[in-house]
């Protein structure tokens, strides 16, 4: 039965969207389904050069700051650090009774995002995997946004989804650690943690039901990540200009 929730955080140069993810988060741990559990949420400003771990402090969230330029080691200090926090401050909590949910800076979670969750886990899964949605394009090339949901709807026969976002992704603590929790990677870790999960026994239910909007930009934090895949998605779908043929 899970008896506490974290929510980490992962930050880089993010004080302009920062604060639009920690108020839908905050709307999230107040969900009626929610509330009555204690819950912290983590930001780890990461290698910041910017002012985001000054917003993270002026919206209530609790901070780590770190110089690893890793999303990887930081959302596993972060996790380390929101678990350790949430059982010292609750004697007799063990960890297969903490959630720990995982978003990113640059995305806004759905008010009921963490009740769902925990539908999930009392139904006995050990973690959530969740997709994302765009609502914003611009900047983007006319056919973008088609093309987008073009691929991320073309799933395999049986599966909820193929995907894995570290902006959705949430696990009981328990499993978490049992799974060796997310590598130091620049990119991929949450991809890692799933397959770890899933190879050591453990439910992960991937599900379309709570998707987290996320955003578009073009200048991706990680290399080889989500915004990397939009790049390309991009220079297959700008159309040719006039005079040009494909």
């Amino acid at each position: 039965m899970i008896r506490a929730l974290a929510v980490v955080v992962p930050a880089r140069d993010e004080e302009e969207l920062l604060p639009g993810c920690l108020a839908a988060l905050h709307r999230a741990v107040r969900h009626p389904g929610v509330r009555d559990l204690p819950s912290r949420v983590v930001v780890v400003a990461d290698a910041c050069r910017d002012a985001t771990a000054a917003v993270a402090r002026r919206h209530g969230a609790e901070l780590l700051e770190m110089a690893a330029g890793n999303v990887g080691a930081a959302r596993a200090a972060g996790s380390r650090r929101a678990l350790d926090a949430t059982l010292a401050a609750r004697p007799g909590l063990g960890p297969d009774g903490v959630w720990l949910a995982h978003t990113d800076a640059d995305s806004r979670v759905p008010a009921h995002w963490l009740a769902h969750q925990l539908a999930y886990a009392a139904c006995g899964w050990h973690a959530v995997a969740g997709t994302v949605r765009i609502v914003d394009w611009t900047g983007h090339p006319k056919g973008a946004a088609a093309a987008f949901l073009r691929h991320y709807r073309h799933n395999p026969p049986g599966v909820g989804h193929r995907h894995v976002h570290g902006a959705n992704l949430a696990v009981r603590a328990d499993a978490y650690r049992a799974a060796g929790g997310f590598a130091p990677l620049p990119v991929g870790e949450d991809r890692t943690l799933v397959a770890a999960l899933e190879a050591g026994g453990y439910r992960v239910k991937r599900t379309t039901r709570n998707p987290v909007t996320t955003s578009a930009r073009r200048d991706p934090r990680a290399r080889g990540g989500f915004g990397d895949f939009l790049r390309d998605l991009d220079a297959l779908t700008t159309e040719p200009g006039p005079g040009r043929r494909t």
